[in-house]
């Protein structure tokens, strides 16, 4: 196993080797794979690319990349800790780390702050060599999502007729004793410049948006209304733009994936061309033992045949902030529906065996 060498005693929690699932089969086929790929994880994101998937995932502390030409076999994958900030201003809450891969050159866009949460905003690294393994992911700057106050997380990038676009999940004003957690979306000058101001598509005003879960596990209310992790996606003939969000708080159970569409022709800059699903689209799975599924993102089989979506989720119905971490990474194959949208299923459990993606090198 190719694994990082991490010289601070307490980064080691975040060690590039896999831990994986106790109880998966340790002989299990060649041709299948079993979740988790991370028993420890979140927000996953990769970029399929010359027969290799460049893949990261949330570690708090430090940013690290990990390539592999099977995605399903991360135990074996290169790691390496690629940006690591001194700055203490950036050096705290690294969240959602996501690698794109724009006009020959590596970007990395994430979220870190001074050590306080509120103080959050977007950052990009980027690195010119063509292979990100290589040479040395260097800080592009912030992303300035408002010129009265900068709180930004979980930003993702896409490009759309000959346009590049940034969304990301931001707050209408500074919290004062509640938050609310918007999805907004911006056209982009360059790969670490807004052109646009930005414009909130997405608020959270569904129950389902808004729920929590109590110490004694019932349901309530919470003045923490969030809509987060957004993903750009599209129907499979392109004439519908998607993007998936995350919803509710993300230490419950009740942590789910909603849904926005808009026309691929529509002025992706007017809120009125977005529709939201009136319901999550993908949830907690309680007979699974699958509880706040999120963090989605979508990559291709290797011979792009099929589509996959990462995502994290919990084995135990809550997540305490203060506690180690419960969620865990999965992978799991999407379908098509009769009017060609994205129909993401059901969780799958913990341990199943599933076939691996179509394409996936034999060993």
């Amino acid at each position: 196993m190719r694994t990082c060498i991490l010289l601070i005693t307490l980064f080691l929690f975040f060690s590039c080797g896999n831990k994986g699932s106790k109880n998966a089969d340790a002989e299990a086929k060649r041709d299948t794979y079993v979740n988790p790929l991370f028993s420890e994880g979140t927000d996953p994101s990769a970029v399929f690319h010359n027969g290799t998937y460049y893949y990261t995932h949330g570690t708090e502390v430090m940013i690290m990349l990990w390539a592999t030409p099977d995605i399903t076999d991360m135990e074996h994958a290169e790691c390496k800790v690629v940006w690591k900030p001194e700055d203490p201003s950036m050096a705290s809450h690294l969240w959602a780390p996501e690698i794109h891969y724009i006009d020959n050159k590596w970007y990395i866009y994430y979220a870190a702050d001074d050590g306080n949460t509120d103080n959050h905003q977007l950052y990009v690294l980027e690195n010119t060599s063509p292979d990100p393994m290589k040479g040395e992911f260097k800080l592009k700057g912030s992303i300035m999502t408002n010129p009265e106050w900068n709180w930004g997380i979980q930003a993702t990038t896409f490009e759309h007729r000959g346009e590049r676009y940034l969304l990301w999940s931001g707050w209408p004003k500074r919290r004062s004793n509640a938050e609310t957690q918007c999805i907004y979306i911006a056209r982009m000058k360059d790969p670490w410049t807004l052109d646009t101001p930005r414009v909130m598509i997405s608020k959270p005003e569904y129950e389902w948006e808004r729920q929590w879960v109590n110490p004694d596990g019932t349901r309530t209310a919470y003045p923490i209304y969030v809509n987060e992790g957004p993903q750009y996606f599209h129907s499979k003939d392109n004439k519908k733009v998607i993007v998936y969000y995350a919803a509710s708080g993300s230490w419950s159970p009740y942590y789910c994936l909603g849904m926005l569409t808009a026309d691929a022709d529509s002025d992706l800059l007017d809120p009125a061309s977005w529709t939201k699903h009136p319901t999550p689209v993908f949830g907690q799975s309680p007979e699974k033992e699958v509880y706040g599924p999120g963090g989605v993102s979508f990559i291709p089989s290797p011979d792009g045949t099929e589509w996959y979506m990462l995502y994290h989720a919990r084995r135990v119905t809550n997540g305490d902030t203060g506690s180690p971490e419960t969620r865990s990474i999965r992978l799991q194959k999407i379908g098509w529906d009769a009017e060609g949208m994205p129909d993401l299923g059901t969780p799958v459990a913990l341990d199943v065996p599933l076939p691996k993606p179509s394409g996936t090198p034999v060993k």
